[in-house]
Protein backbone atom coordinates (compact mmCIF):
# COMPACT_ATOMS: atom_id res chain seq x y z
CA UNK A 1 0.00 0.00 0.00
CA UNK A 2 1.25 3.46 -0.66
CA UNK A 3 0.71 6.10 0.99
CA UNK A 4 1.03 9.93 0.82
CA UNK A 5 2.17 11.88 3.83
CA UNK A 6 2.03 15.74 4.57
CA UNK A 7 2.06 18.65 7.18
CA UNK A 8 1.52 22.64 7.58
CA UNK A 9 -0.89 22.95 4.12
CA UNK A 10 -1.35 26.28 6.06
CA UNK A 11 -4.65 26.94 4.01
CA UNK A 12 -3.15 26.56 0.48
CA UNK A 13 -5.60 24.69 -1.33
CA UNK A 14 -3.98 24.83 -4.80
CA UNK A 15 -0.80 23.08 -3.45
CA UNK A 16 -2.84 20.68 -1.02
CA UNK A 17 -4.53 19.64 -4.01
CA UNK A 18 -1.58 19.68 -6.81
CA UNK A 19 0.45 16.90 -4.01
CA UNK A 20 -2.43 14.67 -3.46
CA UNK A 21 -3.25 14.57 -7.20
CA UNK A 22 0.38 13.90 -7.70
CA UNK A 23 0.34 10.89 -4.82
CA UNK A 24 -2.40 9.41 -5.84
CA UNK A 25 -0.97 9.17 -9.49
CA UNK A 26 2.01 7.39 -8.15
CA UNK A 27 -0.62 4.79 -6.59
CA UNK A 28 -0.88 6.29 -2.78
CA UNK A 29 -4.10 5.43 -1.19
CA UNK A 30 -4.27 7.05 1.93
CA UNK A 31 -3.71 10.54 2.65
CA UNK A 32 -1.94 11.12 6.46
CA UNK A 33 -1.83 15.00 7.20
CA UNK A 34 0.21 15.89 10.44
CA UNK A 35 -1.13 18.87 11.29
CA UNK A 36 -1.34 22.66 10.71
CA UNK A 37 -4.59 22.73 8.24
CA UNK A 38 -5.50 26.02 9.81
CA UNK A 39 -9.13 26.27 8.16
CA UNK A 40 -11.09 22.95 8.12
CA UNK A 41 -12.49 24.24 4.66
CA UNK A 42 -8.79 23.56 3.26
CA UNK A 43 -9.73 19.43 3.65
CA UNK A 44 -12.71 20.09 0.78
CA UNK A 45 -9.90 19.89 -2.13
CA UNK A 46 -9.18 16.58 -1.55
CA UNK A 47 -12.85 14.97 -1.69
CA UNK A 48 -12.45 14.65 -4.66
CA UNK A 49 -9.50 12.29 -4.88
CA UNK A 50 -11.92 9.79 -2.77
CA UNK A 51 -9.05 8.82 -0.83
CA UNK A 52 -9.21 8.07 3.44
CA UNK A 53 -7.32 11.67 5.08
CA UNK A 54 -5.89 10.33 8.31
CA UNK A 55 -5.86 14.22 10.11
CA UNK A 56 -4.79 15.74 13.34
CA UNK A 57 -4.37 19.67 13.82
CA UNK A 58 -1.17 20.35 15.06
CA UNK A 59 -0.58 23.77 16.99
CA UNK A 60 -2.24 26.15 14.28
CA UNK A 61 -5.70 24.57 15.33
CA UNK A 62 -8.33 26.88 13.17
CA UNK A 63 -11.79 25.67 14.09
CA UNK A 64 -11.60 22.23 15.88
CA UNK A 65 -15.31 22.31 15.87
CA UNK A 66 -15.71 22.30 12.13
CA UNK A 67 -13.08 19.97 11.65
CA UNK A 68 -14.65 17.43 13.81
CA UNK A 69 -18.12 18.33 11.54
CA UNK A 70 -16.01 18.26 8.25
CA UNK A 71 -15.39 14.36 9.32
CA UNK A 72 -18.38 13.58 10.49
CA UNK A 73 -20.37 14.83 6.95
CA UNK A 74 -22.05 11.90 4.78
CA UNK A 75 -19.47 10.87 2.38
CA UNK A 76 -16.63 13.08 3.96
CA UNK A 77 -12.91 11.49 3.21
CA UNK A 78 -11.94 12.89 5.97
CA UNK A 79 -11.06 11.43 8.82
CA UNK A 80 -10.23 13.90 12.35
CA UNK A 81 -8.22 11.85 14.98
CA UNK A 82 -7.70 15.41 17.34
CA UNK A 83 -4.24 16.34 18.35
CA UNK A 84 -2.29 12.30 17.40
CA UNK A 85 -3.30 9.16 16.23
CA UNK A 86 -2.16 5.65 16.05
CA UNK A 87 -3.35 4.25 12.99
CA UNK A 88 -2.91 0.64 11.58
CA UNK A 89 -2.48 0.43 7.68
CA UNK A 90 -1.39 -2.39 5.73
CA UNK A 91 -0.73 -4.10 8.65
CA UNK A 92 2.26 -1.52 9.57
CA UNK A 93 1.46 0.85 12.74
CA UNK A 94 1.75 4.23 12.22
CA UNK A 95 1.64 7.19 14.51
CA UNK A 96 0.75 10.85 13.43
CA UNK A 97 2.16 13.42 16.15
CA UNK A 98 3.11 17.51 14.85
CA UNK A 99 5.76 17.89 16.81
CA UNK A 100 9.41 16.58 16.27
CA UNK A 101 10.37 16.31 19.32
CA UNK A 102 7.58 14.25 19.92
CA UNK A 103 7.18 12.37 17.22
CA UNK A 104 11.15 11.63 18.07
CA UNK A 105 10.30 10.12 21.56
CA UNK A 106 7.49 7.81 19.86
CA UNK A 107 9.73 6.57 17.37
CA UNK A 108 12.28 5.92 20.67
CA UNK A 109 9.59 3.38 22.09
CA UNK A 110 9.32 1.08 19.20
CA UNK A 111 5.62 0.41 19.59
CA UNK A 112 5.54 2.01 16.28
CA UNK A 113 6.72 1.05 12.12
CA UNK A 114 6.88 4.59 11.34
CA UNK A 115 6.45 7.62 13.23
CA UNK A 116 5.29 10.83 10.94
CA UNK A 117 5.29 14.61 11.94
CA UNK A 118 5.65 18.18 10.67
CA UNK A 119 5.87 22.00 12.22
CA UNK A 120 9.03 23.11 11.40
CA UNK A 121 8.58 22.32 7.74
CA UNK A 122 11.97 21.06 7.21
CA UNK A 123 11.97 17.34 4.91
CA UNK A 124 13.39 14.73 6.81
CA UNK A 125 13.71 10.68 6.28
CA UNK A 126 15.61 8.60 9.27
CA UNK A 127 15.66 5.98 11.02
CA UNK A 128 15.91 6.08 14.85
CA UNK A 129 17.17 3.24 16.64
CA UNK A 130 14.24 2.18 19.57
CA UNK A 131 14.63 0.52 22.71
CA UNK A 132 13.87 -2.98 21.07
CA UNK A 133 17.01 -2.95 19.69
CA UNK A 134 15.71 -1.97 16.49
CA UNK A 135 14.38 0.63 14.44
CA UNK A 136 11.63 2.65 13.66
CA UNK A 137 11.31 5.13 10.55
CA UNK A 138 10.95 9.03 11.75
CA UNK A 139 9.50 10.81 8.46
CA UNK A 140 8.87 14.51 8.26
CA UNK A 141 7.47 15.25 4.84
CA UNK A 142 8.34 19.11 5.11
CA UNK A 143 5.59 21.78 4.27
CA UNK A 144 2.81 20.82 1.60
CA UNK A 145 2.20 24.60 1.99
CA UNK A 146 5.08 26.03 0.88
CA UNK A 147 5.89 27.92 4.03
CA UNK A 148 9.04 29.00 4.74
CA UNK A 149 10.67 25.62 2.44
CA UNK A 150 9.74 24.74 -0.91
CA UNK A 151 6.12 22.45 -1.01
CA UNK A 152 7.11 18.77 -0.38
CA UNK A 153 5.33 15.47 0.78
CA UNK A 154 6.27 11.94 1.23
CA UNK A 155 5.31 9.54 -0.62
CA UNK A 156 5.69 5.73 0.70
CA UNK A 157 5.23 2.23 0.38
CA UNK A 158 4.04 0.21 3.71
CA UNK A 159 5.14 -3.34 1.86
CA UNK A 160 8.75 -2.50 1.37
CA UNK A 161 8.97 0.59 3.49
CA UNK A 162 10.39 2.92 1.42
CA UNK A 163 10.03 6.57 2.02
CA UNK A 164 10.94 9.57 -0.25
CA UNK A 165 10.20 13.44 -0.02
CA UNK A 166 8.76 14.51 -3.09
CA UNK A 167 8.68 18.28 -4.58
CA UNK A 168 5.42 19.15 -4.79
CA UNK A 169 4.56 19.55 -8.49
CA UNK A 170 3.50 23.13 -9.85
CA UNK A 171 3.37 24.77 -13.38
CA UNK A 172 6.18 27.39 -11.77
CA UNK A 173 8.23 27.88 -9.32
CA UNK A 174 7.28 29.43 -6.35
CA UNK A 175 9.19 31.11 -3.64
CA UNK A 176 8.74 30.46 -0.10
CA UNK A 177 5.75 32.18 1.35
CA UNK A 178 7.01 33.49 4.75
CA UNK A 179 9.83 33.32 7.26
CA UNK A 180 11.53 29.83 7.86
CA UNK A 181 9.92 28.84 11.23
CA UNK A 182 12.37 28.43 14.23
CA UNK A 183 12.28 24.84 14.81
CA UNK A 184 12.59 22.96 18.74
CA UNK A 185 15.49 22.29 19.79
CA UNK A 186 15.62 18.45 20.83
Amino acid sequence: MKICILSDSHDNRRLLAAAVEHAQGQGAEAILHCGDVVAPTTLRVLQRFELPVHVIHGNNTGDLYNMTRLAAEPGSVVRYHGQDAGLTLAARRIFLVHYPHYAHALACTGDYDLVCCGHDHRPGISQVPNVRGETTWLLNPGTVGGVGHMPTYILGDLESMEFRVIAVPVAEPLPPTMPQVTPHAN
